[in-house]
Parts: C-alpha cells; sequence; structure tokens
C-alpha cells in the first residue's frame, strides 16, 4: 500500500511540475513576443521563481497523490465518473463552488500573511518577484504553498464533483494562476473594463496588489475584496 501511495504522490509532483513548466513557459513565451523587453535582466529571479516552484509543485503533488490514490483504490473521495449520477446541471455548478471556496481562502489566508511577522516568514519569496512574471505563478515559501495545496484535497471529500470539471478547476487555477502574474493584460480590454469583468480578477487587477501590498487580495474574484473594503481597482500601469 505505501509503496503505491508514494508512487502516486511521485506521479501527481511530476504531473504538477509538468504543468507548470508548459504553463509558465507558454505564457512566458507569449510574453516575450508581446513585450520585448519585459524579462530583460530578471534572469537570475526567474530562476528564483522555477526553484521555488519546483518545491512548491512536490508540496502540492504529494498530498494530491495520496487523495488521487484514495479514490481510485477505497473510493474515499467526492469524485464521480459517471454524468448521471447528478442532475446535469450540477456539473458546471460544482466547479464555481470550488472556484467560490477556494478564493475564500486564499483572500483570507493571503491577506493574514501579509501580517508583517507571518509577510517575512511566509509571503516575502512571492512578494520578492519584482516585477512578477508568468514563472511566479507557484513561486512560494514551503509554508505558503502548503496553506494552497490543502485547498482542492480537502474539497474532493465535501463537495461531489465530476472528474471532468475537477479538471476545468485545475484548468482555471492554472491560466489564472500564470496570467494574473505575467505584468500585462491578456484578456481583451471589453472584458476587463466590462460588468463581468468589474467582479474578475486578472493581471490589471492583481499588478496592484505586487505594487502596493495591501490590497486586492483575491484570487479569481473580487467580492471579497469589495466587502472588505480591500479592492483599490486596476493598476494604472498596465
Amino acid at each position: 500500500m505505501w509503496i503505491a501511495i508514494t508512487l502516486s504522490a511521485l506521479a501527481m509532483t511530476a504531473i504538477v511540475a509538468g504543468r507548470y513548466l508548459a504553463s509558465s513557459g507558454i505564457f512566458a513565451a507569449i510574453t516575450n513576443r508581446v513585450r520585448p523587453g519585459y524579462h530583460a535582466g530578471l534572469g537570475s529571479q526567474i530562476r528564483r521563481e522555477i526553484g521555488w516552484s519546483l518545491v512548491s509543485a512536490a508540496i502540492y503533488g504529494i498530498p494530491a497523490g495520496v487523495v488521487a490514490w484514495g479514490w481510485q483504490e477505497r473510493g474515499w473521495t467526492q469524485i464521480y465518473m459517471d454524468p448521471g449520477a447528478y442532475p446535469l446541471w450540477y456539473l458546471p455548478l460544482a466547479p464555481l463552488l470550488y472556484l467560490l471556496a477556494h478564493d475564500a481562502w486564499f483572500y483570507w489566508t493571503h491577506r493574514l500573511m501579509h501580517r508583517p511577522n507571518l509577510f517575512r516568514t511566509m509571503h516575502a519569496v512571492h512578494h520578492a518577484s519584482r516585477p512578477p512574471t508568468a514563472w511566479a505563478a507557484m513561486s512560494f515559501h514551503p509554508w505558503e504553498a502548503i496553506t494552497g495545496a490543502v485547498v482542492i484535497p480537502v474539497l474532493v471529500f465535501v463537495i461531489p464533483i465530476h472528474v471532468a470539471m475537477l479538471g476545468v478547476v485545475l484548468i482555471v487555477m492554472t491560466v489564472m494562476g500564470v496570467t494574473n502574474h505575467m505584468g500585462w493584460e491578456i484578456f481583451p480590454r471589453r472584458l476587463v473594463h466590462s460588468k463581468l469583468g468589474g467582479w474578475l480578477i486578472t493581471a490589471s487587477h492583481h499588478q496592484r496588489h505586487h505594487e502596493e501590498y495591501r490590497c486586492n487580495y483575491g484570487l479569481y474574484f473580487r467580492h471579497w475584496d469589495r466587502f472588505c473594503g480591500t479592492d483599490k481597482g486596476l493598476s494604472p500601469n498596465i
């Protein structure tokens, strides 16, 4: 059993690391094409970002591997494969519930990590990226990585979700995590400045957090920032 769990954890670590390298690499290449010179002089920073991110990949991969083993071998989770197991309207609802729950957890833990002592211990590594790049999406101190690594493994025990919809959640997590750190806005201006865009977090919003630190703590949505008075809008530099 322990050998199977270990192999599952190693496999998931490799998958998480590969997903990071592929997604960040693609968007970094797009940045180099669209914004030539943006990465100029950031070679050592990018190498640090990749190093921290690969450590984070292991921290994310280990619990994911344990959960994957438990799902396949013991049926422990609420992940299901039969689309008819729940009403069809529930298929798109489950990812939204996951993203809302993850967003709430991220907002409050992120805001907590901006307290001086915790910032120095846990969050300073991430903010050492000046300016952030696509490679900074998972550039966390191990303690911070742990706070992020537990979310989805806990949710799959609590909220039923089809395996394909769980894939959608992971895609959204990956794309938003990377694009929010690119330093420029990849999404159309008409979306970012629309009524819908006013509730979503993109690079324009998250960049302001990296510029001013004490605002814009959310991950996917802006409702917590707005409700708590920490939303300072979009960066004027993007």
